[in-house]
């Protein structure tokens, strides 16, 4: 767990960080990273997690339901978070002190969320290795603190910018840490398990569907897009299958 704190951690701190020493950046190049990241979060959300979630100790129609509530609740989050999580980055905008408090809500309450898939108990999610997942979780966090930086860059002081790019930073690992105890102190019923895993696995596929559409807008063919997608997807396939 203490690897997968640190992994969470600095992967989140480190790509805000480019946004001061790489200012300047390829929109084109930015996107397709996204597309990468979006496309593996999918592969391995429809995989992995989903089939594991559906084979286990859940009720399978809640399960649904709880997917269905966190595809839902990933769309009220984005109102606050403005869809830092999947990249957007407005950099001509400055936010207002209001703007930035509501951002930050929505963001560390997804990324909080996320880090529960990372507890280690003996649901059914975890009889496969939690690399996969992990992997798909940085994919999705590097881009998101960058967009964050970008963001917070042009309204707030680099000190502020620093101080709420920690924090973000800081929401996954707590996420994992706070499940983990709650789980080991006999807090969290087996249905509760499901329920923040079913709430994380909905808010996995708005996202990584958002990636998708948005990338296309004017659902132009783009081969490198369409390249990247399927080299995202196979690595998916890789780490579940063969790793």
């Amino acid at each position: 767990m203490a690897l997968n704190f640190i992994l969470l951690f600095f992967t989140a701190l480190f790509a805000g960080l480019l946004v001061f020493v790489a200012p300047v950046f390829k929109e084109k190049y930015f996107k397709l990273l996204l597309v990468f990241a979006g496309s593996y979060l999918f592969s391995i959300t429809i995989l992995h997690i989903i089939p594991e979630l559906f084979a286990g100790n859940y009720n399978p129609g809640r399960m649904g339901f709880y997917i269905l509530l966190g595809f839902l609740l990933q769309q009220v989050l984005e109102f606050w978070s403005a869809g830092i999580e999947h990249g957007h980055i407005h950099k001509h905008q400055a936010a207002s002190y209001k703007g930035v408090f509501t951002l930050m809500i929505g963001l560390f309450i997804h990324a909080f969320l996320e880090g529960t898939l990372l507890t280690h108990n003996v649901s059914a999610l975890h009889t496969h290795s939690d690399k996969t997942i992990l992997l798909g979780i940085l994919m999705h966090k590097g881009p998101a603190a960058f967009a964050l930086a970008a963001v917070l860059s042009a309204s707030l002081s680099k000190k502020w910018t620093l101080v709420l790019l920690t924090l973000f930073a800081l929401a996954s690992p707590l996420g994992m840490i706070s499940s983990n105890f709650f789980i080991n102190q006999g807090l969290l019923s087996t249905e509760g398990i499901g329920i923040l895993y079913g709430l994380v696995t909905g808010g996995f596929l708005h996202i990584s569907t958002t990636i998708f559409f948005e990338s296309s807008p004017h659902h132009k063919f783009q081969l490198n897009k369409l390249a990247v997608t399927f080299l995202a997807a196979a690595l998916a396939m890789a780490s579940e299958y063969f790793i």
